[in-house]
């Protein structure tokens, strides 16, 4: 098999179909061969800040030795076993662990699976079932927001609210309405609801967009006052993100199911859960017919549960969550100078989470990808949705990093531009 640079590049090209873009322009990509902490490194030596966590999975940087060690250990006892009717100590100790996060007795129950959208298929289900073996049938639609992105398998891309993703599907998904704000809501015919979806605080796909203080805490009592499930997806917010260890804990909100994927890990393994109420398990509880069918060959994988329980014990051990208010001043801090800048319209940020929009480039010069491309030359990877840049680094980055990342997207800028 070759090895070098040109022919990696040249089998890709034959045999590769890459997520999210476009072959027909896509020439010569760059291959990554290793990481440490904020680092990565390609084929040829070149190294570059992981600028945005390996599309936002990488939590406690490339490497860490307790999530290495972790992984490694299970090896020594077995890689993987099946879930359906069987157990393992990872994902008993993992689903517990998630569910103690919550106050007690609210989100009680743990579904694992593979990835950000099948978690959210899956809570889907679970609150179509829910009404149905709760007597309410007639209560088959979902409500998702403009702007939004749920994940790309069917149910999931059927909550999405940005049509290039999700429009071609129309006609082969789930009934939603979709609003733009709480208010909205008011046209809805409550009773065929059967829950409202949300990213909380901020949409990731939508360019990084911020919610307006208090509207998460104003949809949870409206779902309460109106009997409708709130899901909630933490895909991208989860474990620290926006500063706390979830989004919903900023207005004190505890959704009736909620969507755990990316970071559950550290960035290591795909894996992905669903925590559901009390309420929500016990209807699916008699004859065998009420049973939840629904499920991967994956679920409960024991590499990546004990992935996700050595990322949680650095959370603890290494108070990743104190450090990180220090970390997101700082960043905050550094993305001032962009306030200036002529060629930028706005600095979104939500904790550790940023998106640079552009501003004086013609709508189909894709400018953000340029600027991606360029900040190569200055050591950072990222990726633009559309032209609005995103930086969401690993936590270990250090604070001469973090500059780094921030001139890098600056420089490019003016690359991009011709200064």
């Amino acid at each position: 098999m070759a090895s070098g640079t040109r022919a990696l590049q040249q089998l890709d090209q034959r045999f590769c179909w890459h997520p999210f873009t476009q072959h027909a322009v896509w020439h010569d990509p760059l291959v990554l061969v290793s990481g440490e902490g904020a680092l990565l490194r390609d084929s040829e030596g070149h190294e570059y800040i992981d600028g945005n966590s390996s599309i936002w999975t990488n939590l406690h940087g490339h490497r860490h030795p307790k999530i290495d060690a972790a992984i490694r250990a299970q090896l020594d006892r077995v890689a993987h076993t099946s879930f359906l009717g069987l157990t393992n100590p990872p994902a008993i100790q993992l689903s517990a662990a998630l569910c103690a996060l919550w106050p007690p007795n609210t989100l009680t129950r743990c579904f694992l699976s593979d990835d950000g959208s099948t978690a959210i298929e899956v809570a889907l289900k679970m609150a179509a079932q829910f009404w149905q073996l709760t007597g309410h049938p007639e209560k088959r639609r979902f409500v998702a927001f403009g702007g939004a992105y749920h994940g790309d398998t069917m149910g999931a891309s059927s909550l999405g609210g940005i049509s290039t993703f999700h429009g071609r599907f129309a006609g082969w998904q789930f009934p939603v309405t979709f609003v733009n704000s709480v208010a909205e809501l008011a046209e809805c015919t409550t009773g065929t609801i059967a829950a409202v979806v949300i990213e909380p605080l901020i949409q990731g796909a939508a360019g990084m967009r911020l919610w307006p203080p208090g509207m998460l805490a104003e949809l949870r009592a409206w779902c309460d006052v109106n009997d409708v499930l709130l899901i909630v997806d933490e895909v991208m917010t989860g474990f620290g993100r926006t500063g706390k260890m979830f989004a919903c804990q900023h207005e004190n909100v505890v959704p009736d199911l909620i969507a755990l994927a990316k970071g559950i890990t550290g960035g290591y393994q795909p894996l992905a859960a669903t925590l559901t109420t009390e309420r929500v398990f016990s209807a699916f509880l008699g004859e065998l017919d009420r049973t939840l069918y629904y499920g991967h060959s994956y679920t409960g994988n024991q590499l990546g549960c004990a992935a996700a329980l050595a990322s949680l014990a650095v959370f603890r051990e290494e108070n990743v969550l104190d450090q990180l208010a220090s970390q997101i001043s700082r960043f905050t801090e550094l993305l001032t100078r962009f306030q200036t800048n002529r060629h930028v319209a706005e600095v979104r940020l939500c904790g550790f989470i940023a998106g640079i929009e552009l501003a004086g480039f013609p709508p189909d010069a894709m400018a953000g990808a340029k600027v991606c491309v360029a900040a190569r030359k200055f050591g950072l990877l990222t990726r633009p949705i559309h032209d609005t840049i995103v930086l969401m680094p690993p936590y270990c980055i250090t604070d001469a990093q973090l500059v780094q990342c921030v001139e890098a997207v600056e420089r490019a800028i003016e690359v991009v531009a011709g200064h």
